[in-house]
């Protein structure tokens, strides 16, 4: 089992950073790929990034790349987003999420824990 906590979220006007925090429970959690995902409004849940057990993988979808960081820290359970450059349209409720193997997955059917959520705001 993994519990999983977002942190780092927040207002902050277009052009500005974030970075977001997914503490991990469990001690498997360097097993895991890791993803983050995020939710507008009367929209699907789609993931933005997402990052290998080792790291040496990495997505990211095509709105984001060149301005969002995923990293992952095994020693502190920890994964997270840097979030540069952020536009209005990068509003939503970001959610991290954990599913245990070696591969790259892009669904959010695919994973099997989640966080509660925690709200980006974009203002212009």
């Amino acid at each position: 089992q993994v519990q999983l906590v977002e942190s780092g979220g927040g207002s902050v006007q277009a052009g500005g950073s974030l970075r977001l925090s997914c503490a991990a429970s469990g001690r498997t959690f360097s097993s895991y790929t890791m993803g983050w995902f995020r939710q507008a409004p009367g929209k699907e849940r789609d993931l933005v990034a997402a990052v290998t057990w080792s790291g040496g993988g990495t997505y990211y979808a095509d709105s984001v790349k060149g301005r969002f960081t995923i990293s992952r820290d095994n020693a502190k359970n920890t994964v997270y987003l840097q979030m540069n450059s952020l536009k209005p349209e990068d509003t939503a409720v970001y959610y991290c999420a954990a599913r245990s193997g070696g591969g790259m997955y892009y669904f959010t059917y695919q994973y099997d824990y989640w966080g509660q959520g925690t709200q980006v705001t974009v203002s212009s």
